[in-house]
């Protein structure tokens, strides 16, 4: 080495990241070390669903609020279904599905697009794939935490004090947030590949809604058929809602049958995106 050469730095390590063989689950650590990335994809979203909108985050308010409006008029009055409620206002019953309906309906549109959406991003540089999806429940936690203000508003409004059964209100909302990752995972590795599952998911969204009781109490399902009811894990979600704040019997049978389909689903659906991610760079990119 010459005077006044600037000594050479030895080359930074080479990372090597090849596709992975096989049915693999969740790398919690890798996923552990890419949470800030998360985070910044999830800011991202509700910045952007939000940007040049006049009124912003009523939006939030006056979805449900509107909707609950129009389910009273059509299905409460002109139906009569509000003589079917047990004692429960209407528009607070249908409030009480809604909500959550909501919450699934929109990670189920997000979080199937999602890849779709970030295609630029995952094609040029190396992350978990899982995080994409994961963010989009990030996302809609904020409308969520605003759409549980509405309803204690309308609890308030109505004078409908919920009891300890309150308490169990998270596990049913991490009840639906299992199932709404798990089929967004299915979808989303799938649209990848099929291009019509982006024009599908919104008749999905609709014909699931009507075979979930969002308008209607779980009751008006005969008996000997009710069971049945917990093999759409939504249904258990909105029977749970409804327990948690107007109390009555616990339909157990129909939170164990919904509570193992979410899991299945959550399993299954991670399981299929971990074996479909090894193409996604392929799919998206060509």
């Amino acid at each position: 080495m010459t005077s006044g050469s600037i000594p050479s730095q030895p080359p930074p390590p080479a990372t090597v990241i090849q596709p992975t063989h096989g049915l693999r689950f969740l790398d919690v650590r890798d996923l552990l070390h890419f949470r800030e990335l998360a985070g910044f994809l999830a800011w991202r979203d509700i910045k952007v669903r939000y940007k040049q909108t006049a009124i912003g985050v009523l939006w939030v308010v006056l979805q449900p609020l509107l909707l609950m409006l129009a389910f009273w008029l059509f299905f409460g009055r002109l139906a009569r279904m509000d003589q079917t409620t047990g004692g429960v206002p209407y528009p607070l019953f249908a409030l009480a599905g809604l909500l959550p309906w909501q919450l699934f309906s929109r990670i189920l549109n997000d979080s199937g697009n999602s890849l779709v959406t970030n295609q630029r991003l995952i094609t040029k540089i190396y992350f978990p794939r899982l995080l994409v999806p994961l963010s989009t429940v990030l996302a809609t936690l904020p409308d969520f935490g605003v759409g549980l203000l509405l309803l204690g508003a309308a609890l308030a409004f109505f004078q409908v004090l919920p009891g300890a059964t309150i308490l169990f209100l998270p596990l049913f909302t991490l009840l639906l947030l299992l199932a709404a990752l798990g089929i967004g995972f299915w979808l989303a590795a799938l649209n990848t590949e099929y291009r019509d599952v982006m024009y599908a998911m919104p008749f999905l969204a609709q014909f699931w809604m009507f075979v979930t009781p969002v308008v209607y109490p779980a009751a008006l399902v005969p008996e000997r058929f009710r069971w049945l009811l917990g093999f759409n894990p939504m249904a258990g979600v909105v029977e749970g809602f409804r327990w948690c704040l107007f109390g009555g019997p616990a339909p157990w049978a129909l939170f164990a049958l919904s509570t193992a389909v979410a899991l299945a689903l959550l399993i299954s659906g991670t399981f299929w995106f971990r074996w479909r991610e090894r193409t996604f760079i392929d799919t998206l990119g060509g």
